[in-house]
């Protein structure tokens, strides 16, 4: 059935979790707990990758259960409610490490990890039934598009705008004229933003796709029915089969490293490089979103129209290549004004704006794609496994984004960038090396994932035919 423009809405809602997660990981936990409480820029880095050994295990698990799972309320609602209320509880913890954290930087180091498993986990059990949901509200091909690319356009919109709020709001500055994003006591009040937000997004999205209940209950013939922690790991491992989903595996994995390192070093070259003000910062993160998405949505109809999703995806991945560090040079050849002209402003937030519109466009296209993936798997195998297929995606871009601030805490401490470091302090020489971090973390990334992207094939008369098989199978088994 057509999905309605209510149910699109709420759906896309619910990528408003996973958002204010990246933003507050990308944006403020590593500056947070560097800058601001102390702790060295290596070891918040390594701390936060060591999340992802969890993540390894909870992924597999959360996809794999869901897949399984029979109740009166369908395979994914019961998850999406059991996971809302403590991801929002571990805003509150992971901003407010308490006395005894603070003394020693063992301990506070021990409660980032904790807090971060405990956040890790919760958006897992939202966020990856919410996922899988999509594939099961609708089969047409445009259609998983118009969905997911809803739920893109939340994400990507949320993720810019909290920290831009966030920025104006609450990181702005004193009227002593300290700097508050180095402010400790700040981070606390983020913390109960991140938190009534995520409550207030799940709840709509978990009311506002109730109808589609019936949709994720399926025949027991159609789950997947191996037994124990090895069936969970057949299960994992047996969409790795699939040509298709290896290829684009492999583009979300470069791909989402190369957005992890961009989304945390940008901050520090917003701040430190260009010299951006709290208020300017909202602005180039605003600004462009409040652009950029809505003209990455409507595109999306046309484009889709014209070509196939995978097309897009290598496309808009190619121009993101093009667009990540055009800026730099021109700094470094003095054909800039000086920070604060407003020219400087204009530019860092077109670029910003191009980066924007492209990765919503590669995003929507790689999430629709993997929704197409699923039955091609049924096609191929006989068994719904949505969560296993998003569950291996998922845990993909997590231990790629990771990435970003394991990369960026070497490189902070690499370039000489220590705690309590104001903007306009640092050498020259340091600014330049920041600028080289990040295009030997990004470029060659993204390069990678393109060459991927050109690998991956599903156009709409392959899905109609790929449907056709399934409903031919069905019917000859009744």
């Amino acid at each position: 059935m057509t999905v309605n423009r209510s149910s699109t809405i709420s759906y896309g809602m619910g990528g408003t979790p996973s958002a204010i997660k990246e933003a507050a990981y990308t944006m403020f936990v590593l500056l947070f707990y560097t800058q601001v409480l102390g702790l060295g820029g290596t070891e918040a880095g390594f701390v936060l990758f060591l999340g992802l050994l969890w993540d390894a295990v909870s992924d597999p698990m959360m996809g794999a259960w869901s897949d399984r799972f029979k109740s009166r309320w369908g395979r994914r609602h019961p998850f999406m409610v059991a996971g809302a209320l403590p991801l929002g509880l571990g805003y509150l913890a992971l901003f407010s490490p308490p006395e005894w954290a603070l003394a020693d930087s063992t301990r506070l180091a021990a409660w980032l990890l904790a807090c971060s498993l405990w956040i890790r986990t919760a958006i897992t059990v939202f966020g990856l039934p919410h996922l899988a949901l999509a594939a099961e509200m609708t089969q047409d091909y445009h259609e998983r598009s118009r969905l997911l690319g809803m739920r893109s356009g939340f994400l990507f919109f949320t993720s810019i705008i909290v920290p831009a709020v966030s920025m104006l709001f609450i990181f702005g500055e004193t009227a002593a004229g300290q700097d508050g994003r180095f402010i400790s006591e700040n981070y606390l009040s983020f913390g109960w933003f991140a938190a009534i937000l995520t409550w207030v997004t799940a709840v709509i999205s978990i009311v506002g796709t109730r109808h589609y209940m019936e949709a994720t209950r399926i025949d027991p013939h159609r789950m997947p029915s191996s037994e124990g922690l090895t069936g969970i790991a057949k299960d994992f491992f047996s969409t790795l089969k699939n040509r298709n989903f290896r290829n684009l595996l492999y583009y979300d994995l470069s791909a989402s490293a190369s957005y992890g390192i961009t989304a945390t070093l940008n901050i520090i070259a917003w701040t430190y490089y260009w010299e951006l003000s709290a208020t300017e910062m909202a602005i180039v993160m605003a600004g462009p979103v409040c652009l950029a998405v809505p003209a990455a949505l409507w595109t999306l109809g046309p484009l889709g129209r014209r070509w196939p999703k995978h097309r897009i995806l290598a496309t808009a991945t190619l121009m993101m290549i093009l667009d990540i560090l055009w800026l730099y040079p021109l700094r470094m050849l003095e054909l800039l004004p000086e920070n604060g002209h407003a020219l400087v402003l204009a530019l860092v937030a077109l670029q910003n704006l191009f980066f924007v519109y492209f990765f919503v466009l590669r995003s929507v296209s790689s999430s629709s794609i993997a929704a197409d993936l699923t039955d091609e798997h049924e096609s191929t195998s006989g068994k719904r496994q949505e969560g296993s297929f998003y569950s291996v995606l998922s845990f993909a871009a997590k231990l790629a984004t990771a990435a970003g601030p394991l990369y960026a805490g070497i490189a902070l401490d690499a370039i000489g960038l220590t705690e309590g470091m104001m903007p306009g302090e640092i050498e020259q020489g340091a600014l330049t090396a920041l600028v080289w971090a990040m295009g030997i973390g990004i470029v060659p990334l993204l390069v990678i994932g393109w060459r991927f992207a050109l690998k991956v094939s599903m156009t709409e008369e392959q899905l109609k035919e790929i449907q056709e098989n399934i409903r031919n199978r069905a019917q000859a088994s009744t």
